[in-house]
């Protein structure tokens, strides 16, 4: 039960920070409009470079988490091999 809390909350997040990325260019293009094309679109690209880094932290540890479970149930079983050889 713990795991599907932990699914939907990342799955959640991971679907917020998309619509943050394409939003956000949208809204710092136009915030920064003023000060010329070139360099609010400059600045548009560089937040938009941050919040792919940002994404691609968040998946990481996602993918870290599984790692950890699968890395986890292999122990476990070669701790049960173990067992049955030493007996």
């Amino acid at each position: 039960m713990q795991k599907e809390k932990f699914d939907r909350i990342v799955s959640f997040l991971l679907g917020a920070s998309w619509a943050i990325v394409i939003f956000g260019a949208l809204i710092v293009f136009q915030l920064f409009s003023f000060l010329g094309f070139s360099l609010s679109l400059f600045i548009a690209v560089t937040f938009v470079v941050v919040s792919l880094f940002l994404i691609l932290l968040l998946d990481a540890f996602v993918i870290h988490r599984e790692s950890f479970y699968e890395t986890k149930k292999q122990t476990e079983l070669l701790e049960k091999i173990h067992s049955e050889i030493i007996k």
